[in-house]
């Protein structure tokens, strides 16, 4: 038992420490390029060209009927067979962040709509062009909407990350896994695992909690 306490001691820091270099890096990344591909996906979705809200709708409905997993192994290991290497953690990356754009979109596309359409009419009559009245009035107010939403996605993508561990990438679970082949210490290790990611997760709630609440001083009452 003393063997097993004094692995887990060792081994707590490597492992927070793989999550603080690969784990958080991995799905900031994956989010900041996800947010913005979700972004283009969702005012696709509000246009008016029936050729482009169909090309979004096809792309969110192929991320949101196929599992990460297979997304992520398309891309590192069935690219290459037409040709396209790409390192684990650049297609990590690019996996993620087309998964989060899938479902994302919809999150920002609901946020933009729960905007009362007075506010476009507003802007139009005080002369704004559409493209400043998305910019300046419509994305500010649906950003605030879409807060607890996309937080919760965010946080679901750094426990996915884990996923990046099957393709090599050098990350929180990927550390676990070395501990726990070269220890034999399966079950203790990958429950330290386990209450590494949740204490992840339990700062990155409370982050969203100090954000919805600053955000919320803006809001009038």
């Amino acid at each position: 038992m003393n063997d097993i306490w004094t692995l887990l001691l060792d081994s707590f820091w490597p492992m927070v420490l793989a999550g603080l270099r690969g784990t958080i890096p991995l799905s900031l990344a994956s989010f900041a390029i996800g947010l913005v591909i979700a972004l283009g996906m969702a005012l696709l979705r509000l246009s008016r060209n029936v050729v482009l809200r169909g090309i979004a709708r096809f792309y969110i409905s192929v991320i949101r009927g196929t599992p990460l997993l297979v997304q992520l192994f398309v891309i590192f290991y069935g690219l290459p067979a037409v040709g396209v290497v790409i390192d684990p953690f650049p297609a990590a990356v690019i996996a993620f962040s087309l998964n989060v754009g899938g479902y994302a979109a919809e999150v920002i596309r609901a946020a933009i709509l729960s905007v009362p359409r007075g506010q476009w009419e507003a802007a139009h009559v005080v002369g704004l062009s559409p493209r400043k009245t998305l910019t300046r009035i419509i994305l500010p107010q649906a950003a605030r909407v879409s807060v607890p939403p996309l937080s919760n996605t965010f946080i679901s993508l750094v426990k996915d990350s884990s996923l990046a561990s099957l393709i090599l990438v050098t990350e929180l679970f990927r550390q676990a896994q070395n501990i726990a082949a070269f220890s034999y210490e399966f079950m203790a290790v990958y429950l330290e695992a386990a209450l590494i990611y949740w204490l992840f997760c339990l700062v990155l709630s409370a982050g969203q909690g100090v954000l919805e609440r600053r955000l919320d001083r803006h809001v009038a009452r």
